[in-house]
């Protein structure tokens, strides 16, 4: 595939790791800005990374569906984030991104690039961490929006999500059609496997370890994430810093994104532990 494709349209590939095989995702940037690895939240496909992308269009941004999310296929066995973390080393390194990356990663995704950012500590630069928590050991959501959290129905019904939007995420419902407009829904067996692969997962024994500057966001309607879970990671990771969204529920990243670009793109502009690198070509994974 031509790496000549506009920013907005992603090249897209597979890459397999061991037996499984996913799908994966790269936006182009057109200026020098470090590529961003982004980690989305559970059940969310690849597509949904999409704003994002238009709102950094001087970076890479990189991105994959998780078994049976999206286009990827259903998983063999079960996987922990240890296994999700080697997959996007792997998909990194396959792309021919060998320079340390910015690291992001919304909701599920935050616990994600948590673990990434541990494990593979000298290929991260910088670490924003959205509407997410330290794992298990984390400051419990509204057991309603929790309780329809646990259903993927959110994801195959558009008229149960714009019902459910606000009691679900903490946002309006006029935030739900930028959203299911760009979803696919998950299988049964992913979005299990996806939801089972944090239990028992914590990130609080290895937070204060961690070296990278950190931006961590939160809304402070979020029903599912509390803030006080971001007040958590603050205190745990030593070079953080913690901006609140105002009216912000879960899904501010999409329904706050106007307010929250300004502080995303100052964060990763900043000079850090090293220069930035400019967007490298790199061979496409075959289909």
């Amino acid at each position: 595939m031509s790496n000549d494709l506009p920013h907005h349209l992603p090249e897209l590939g597979f890459v397999t790791v061991g037996a499984q095989k996913l799908r994966t995702a790269v936006w182009r940037g057109d200026g020098g800005g470090r590529p961003v690895l982004f980690f989305n939240g559970i059940g969310a496909n690849l597509e949904i990374a999409q704003p994002l992308a238009e709102a950094l269009p001087d970076r890479d941004v990189i991105t994959f569906d998780l078994p049976g999310i999206g286009g990827s296929p259903d998983p063999f066995i079960p996987y922990r984030p240890w296994w999700v973390a080697k997959a996007a080393k792997t998909i990194l390194l396959e792309y021919g991104y060998d320079e340390p990356v910015d690291v992001m990663g919304v909701s599920w995704g935050g616990g994600a690039a948590q673990q990434f950012t541990f494990q593979y500590q000298n290929r991260v630069n910088r670490l924003v961490l959205c509407a997410t928590s330290p794992g298990a050991l984390m400051v419990p959501g509204k057991i309603d929006a929790l309780s329809k959290m646990a259903d993927p129905k959110r994801y195959m019904d558009g008229e149960f999500l714009k019902q459910n939007f606000k009691t679900l995420y903490g946002d309006e419902p006029h935030g739900a059609a930028a959203f299911s407009e760009r979803m696919t829904p998950p299988s049964a067996a992913g979005y299990f496997y996806q939801l089972m692969a944090m239990m028992g997962w914590s990130s609080l024994p290895f937070l204060p370890l961690l070296p990278h500057e950190t931006l961590i966001l939160a809304g402070d309607r979020d029903r599912i994430v509390p803030l006080a879970n971001a007040k958590i990671l603050k205190f745990m990771i030593r070079r953080s810093e913690l901006h609140i969204v105002e009216d912000g529920g879960h899904l501010f990243i999409l329904s706050k994104a106007q307010d929250i670009l300004p502080v995303l793109q100052s964060f990763l502009d900043r000079p850090g532990m090293s220069e930035p690198v400019a967007s490298q070509p790199a061979p496409t994974p075959a289909a």
